[in-house]
């Protein structure tokens, strides 16, 4: 797998441009406001061929260049079914622009698999910062592309519309599973590994709660 990945935006969002070297098929994660440029020439770069447009969850700041990305290219866009309304009708609360509405065409649902090229990554439902927040695994190259569910030393906000900390704690202790060489690319922040994290992790899990 080839990975780009370009941080952008007021809330500094990691956008990712993953692609099969082999078919020339690509997908984009989080496409936040503004990547359109940065990607459409990264796609003509490298000859690729954009074949979908996955969001993690459906706040603002990653979905801002959904409908211009999907415009552009002609791929799909797939999200969570409990975050569809997030995306076709967005409520960027905090937000200094508009967020234009985009309409996905694909459903991640637990247990589904993306595959692009020789490249499969697995959906995990991982809710607690939307009700439809999901994780990707890429397990034949061991990445997790986390969303706003795992961070270098944390979790995902809570405390804004469609969290829930119960999911929250629900969620993190199923991570804490993945094996510790797993890397962990979040969707702000610094990449890590489940290793790194494992300690707090643990202590999420086993305390039932999430902690100050």
């Amino acid at each position: 797998m080839e990975r780009l990945t370009r941080v952008v935006g007021p809330i500094a969002t990691n956008v990712h441009v993953l692609a099969d070297p082999r078919s020339k098929e690509a997908i984009a994660i989080d496409t936040a406001t503004p990547c359109l440029a940065w990607i459409v020439d990264e796609l003509a770069a490298r000859e690729w061929t954009l074949k979908l447009i996955v969001s993690t969850h459906g706040h603002w700041d990653h979905i801002g260049d959904n409908a211009a990305v999907a415009d552009h290219t002609g791929a799909p866009i797939a999200v969570h079914p409990l975050d569809r309304e997030r995306l076709t009708n967005p409520q960027p609360i905090g937000a200094p622009f508009a967020i234009p509405p985009s309409v996905p065409a694909v459903e991640l649902a637990e247990g589904g698999e993306i595959r692009f090229g020789d490249i499969r990554l697995s959906v995990l439902h991982t809710p607690g910062h939307t009700e439809g927040s999901v994780c990707l695994l890429a397990p034949d190259d061991g990445v997790l592309y986390s969303g706003d569910t795992l961070f270098a030393g944390g979790w995902g906000r809570v405390d804004l519309p469609g969290g829930d900390a119960a999911q929250m704690v629900e969620s993190l202790g199923r991570l804490v599973t993945l094996d510790d060489p797993i890397r962990v690319l979040p969707g702000h922040g610094p990449a890590t590994t489940i290793g790194r994290e494992r300690a707090w992790m643990d202590l999420v899990r086993s305390g039932g709660r999430l902690f100050a």
